[in-house]
């Protein structure tokens, strides 16, 4: 199996400021079938600052909440796809935002792909959709680092 290839924990940058949905998602990591390590930062500040720090030692993904204070996830992306040292880096996005339409969710996706997100995901209530969501997106970063590492 794939995850049994890995040697070391797979490494998770979550930026969400909020705790509930923190719960939600370590909740669904301890229910998938890889070993993972969770850094968390709380806000867009945060999130910069850990990057620029940790530049020589990227996480393999990062979980990027559009709505969080001082700098949201837009103006994160925007940074990030920017930065010659993280431009690399696997971005999901995660939003319980924009529901409105389905014109403007997909307006939303379009630009968040345009400005370097990987993926767009939300934030469902099903949490075993969730959980499939997070498996599938890990799973794709996972094989992307053991073809790089091979």
């Amino acid at each position: 199996m794939i995850a049994e290839q890995l040697t070391e924990p797979l490494h998770i940058l979550l930026a969400d400021d909020d705790i509930d949905d923190y719960f939600f998602f370590t909740k669904a990591l301890n229910e998938i079938d890889i070993h993972t390590k969770v850094t968390r930062v709380l806000d867009g500040d945060q999130l910069m600052k850990y990057l620029y720090e940790n530049a020589e030692n990227l996480p393999d993904v990062l979980f990027l909440d559009l709505s969080m204070p001082r700098k949201t996830g837009i103006e994160c992306l925007a940074e990030i796809e920017i930065n010659k040292a993280t431009i690399n880096l696997p971005i999901i996005v995660l939003t319980t935002s924009f529901t409105q339409s389905e014109h403007v969710e997909q307006n939303l996706k379009t630009t968040l792909l345009n400005m370097g997100a990987d993926k767009f995901m939300r934030k469902s209530e099903d949490f075993n959709q969730y959980k499939e969501s997070i498996h599938i997106e890990l799973m794709k970063v996972l094989k992307k680092k053991l073809l790089l590492t091979a």
